[in-house]
């Protein structure tokens, strides 16, 4: 399975349309959003994948992306400030990843063969104790283009793909 990966969209409509491009050439049926969309409109433009997010800083109305979700559904879910996942086996741990120490002690304890996390509007991949660390990268309008990607990432062999998605 390829999983596709997704950070701080921030509203940006055009670079939530280049990523699904990405992750329906790439044959990935399950997204995983870590934070920051900002405004539940920007949801349907995800329909047709099973999504599942974390809210992030920036994510205020609750209400309607709580709507937003069951509205895509195929199993798509807002998980609030974490998600535990599992995915062929692999478990995956989701936050917004404010602090950078919390996303290294949740890739250290051991319960996660993945941790996916934004904020810092930066790719990322690294490994922690044996777990994937991985941002896909982010969409903000000041982010350069080294970082504006997404990611996919292979359950079966553990493999980390970024996309570029230049304005």
């Amino acid at each position: 399975m390829r999983l596709g990966v997704i950070s701080d969209t921030h509203d940006n409509v055009e670079a939530i349309e280049r990523a699904v491009a990405v992750f329906e050439r790439e044959g990935c049926d399950t997204l995983v959003h870590c934070g920051d969309f900002i405004a539940p409109p920007v949801l349907p433009f995800f329909e047709g994948f099973e999504v599942h997010g974390v809210l992030g800083n920036n994510d205020g109305e609750l209400d309607g992306l709580e709507a937003g979700f069951r509205a895509l559904g195929n199993g798509s879910e807002l998980h609030g400030r974490r998600a535990a996942l599992e995915f062929d086996g692999v478990s995956v741990g989701v936050l917004h990843g404010e602090s950078r120490d919390d996303v290294d002690d949740l890739a250290a304890s051991g319960r996660y063969d993945l941790v996916c996390y934004g904020h810092h509007h930066e790719r990322d991949e690294r490994a922690v104790e044996g777990c994937t660390v991985l941002n896909p990268g982010a969409h903000f309008p000041t982010v350069p283009d080294e970082h504006r990607t997404v990611a996919t990432y292979d359950t079966e062999s553990g493999d980390v793909t970024f996309y570029g998605l230049p304005r």
